[in-house]
């Protein structure tokens, strides 16, 4: 790691202070990496599978060794990498557990999208896959930086957002004055909905429901996104309000969705709780949940708390029999 401060650190707490640094370190290498596209070599090839059999591209593995490497002396005994089967140790006896996605989105490394890194902090037990198959309400931080056309860092340590920019040509990620907060009222989803005939009934009433815009029970026009990034879609609705929907499906294998729980959801549903929103798979919020294995899988859903609170209550319903019904009832009117 440079010896130089990558991060304003005034804002972040002092004993966090070394983790954070190590990590804008590694992302403004990346950042730079990245934004270099083929002219760095070609970093979107296949060079393999990760443990649940996605497939793994170069920059992949060349983010995950990089964080794994920086964090080396900044007091992080574990690190859980969405690239690794088994939990690592770093420092004996650091005090903090790292999970981390190293490069979210990565299949849109070629098409020239915003990609990112998420991670989280919590406390370290002795054991280390046991430290990382707890609740979300343990963690102490979380954040993503996206790699887009600003390099951003959105984070939080348990007390709201904060927002730093890289300033690339002093290479250093610089605080930004206003606080990311997640507006109250939006009118845009984001959802693959060339999945509707996987979905369960309650997802489809909310989408359908959406869809009939302004003659609809919700008497309103709305935006439908899709990304395919996480981070990106995060960023969207950190900024513009909105929400975000994975549900877990009908397929083979996507029973509970495709996002991993430790690695992604978890730092996710914290840092939206933090600006304000919520995090939910439906029936249950994201940080209440505690992954079986370090590589569990959960539906998510989360943005704009009104709109998620909706969605809940879809699933309360009982079972349903028909998307139109939702037009007559009042629960589900604008």
């Amino acid at each position: 790691m440079s010896s130089e401060p990558r991060i304003e650190t005034s804002s972040i707490p002092e004993n966090l202070h070394p983790v954070l640094s190590a990590l804008a370190d590694v992302a403004a290498d990346l950042s730079r990496t990245i934004a270099l596209g083929p002219l760095a070599g070609n970093l979107g090839a296949s060079v393999g599978s990760n443990t649940d059999g996605d497939v793994q591209k170069a920059l992949d593995i060349v983010a995950d060794k990089a964080f794994a490497a920086a964090l080396r002396g900044t007091g992080v005994r574990w690190y859980a990498s969405e690239e690794r089967q088994d939990v690592a140790q770093i420092d004996a006896g650091g005090a903090w557990a790292l999970a981390i996605d190293p490069l979210d989105g990565s299949s849109n490394i070629d098409v020239n999208v915003s990609i990112g890194t998420i991670f989280s902090l919590q406390p370290a037990l002795d054991d280390g896959e046991a430290t990382f198959l707890r609740s979300g309400r343990h963690l102490v931080a979380s954040g993503y930086f996206v790699y887009g056309p600003q390099t951003s860092l959105v984070v939080t340590f348990g007390d709201g957002v904060e927002q730093f920019v890289l300033d690339r040509e002093a290479r250093l990620f610089r605080k930004t004055k206003s606080a990311p907060s997640i507006p109250s009222q939006a009118c845009e989803f984001a959802i693959n909905a060339s999945n509707y005939r996987h979905w369960a009934k309650p997802i489809r009433a909310y989408i359908d429901d959406c869809l009939a815009g302004i003659d609809g029970p919700r008497g309103k026009n709305f935006n439908m996104r899709w990304v395919a990034s996480l981070v990106a879609e995060t960023h969207r609705i950190m900024s513009r309000g909105g929400i975000f929907l994975y549900p877990g499906d009908d397929r083979a294998g996507y029973e509970q969705g495709r996002l991993r729980l430790v690695y992604e959801a978890a730092p996710i549903a914290f840092l939206v709780e933090q600006a304000g929103g919520m995090a939910t798979t439906g029936l249950l919020a994201v940080l209440d949940q505690v992954p079986e294995t370090l590589h569990a899988r959960t539906p998510l859903i989360f943005g704009t708390s009104e709109k998620v609170r909706r969605v809940i209550d879809y699933h309360a319903l009982p079972e349903l029999e028909d998307a139109a019904l939702f037009g007559n009832r009042g629960l589900f009117r604008a």
